[in-house]
């Protein structure tokens, strides 16, 4: 994970770096019970979790060091998160 202050000082590059929409790559290096975070690609002070929420039943999270991709469905400014669905659990959903 990248540093809480540089993510924090970051975060107006990161949000014009990420708009709504975007679509976004990345490794995932963390996994906890409500989701998975990704580093981006391109964007090394943003993180990026997808929750488990926009996770279709049945499916896994991804592990630890998978590249997945995806597009940005939100910013959450209080944590300077960038909230991310995944390709994955899209084409799960359809």
């Amino acid at each position: 994970m990248p540093a809480a202050d540089l993510v924090r000082k970051s975060w107006e590059a990161t949000v014009a770096a990420l708009p709504m929409e975007a679509r976004v790559t990345g490794e995932v290096i963390g996994r906890r019970p409500f989701g998975v975070f990704t580093r981006v690609d391109g964007v090394p002070h943003a993180v990026a979790p997808a929750e488990i929420t926009a996770m279709p039943q049945g499916m896994d999270l991804p592990a630890l060091g998978a590249f997945v991709s995806g597009a940005v469905h939100w910013h959450t400014a209080h944590d300077h998160q960038v909230k991310v669905r995944l390709d994955e659990w899209q084409a799960a959903d359809e």
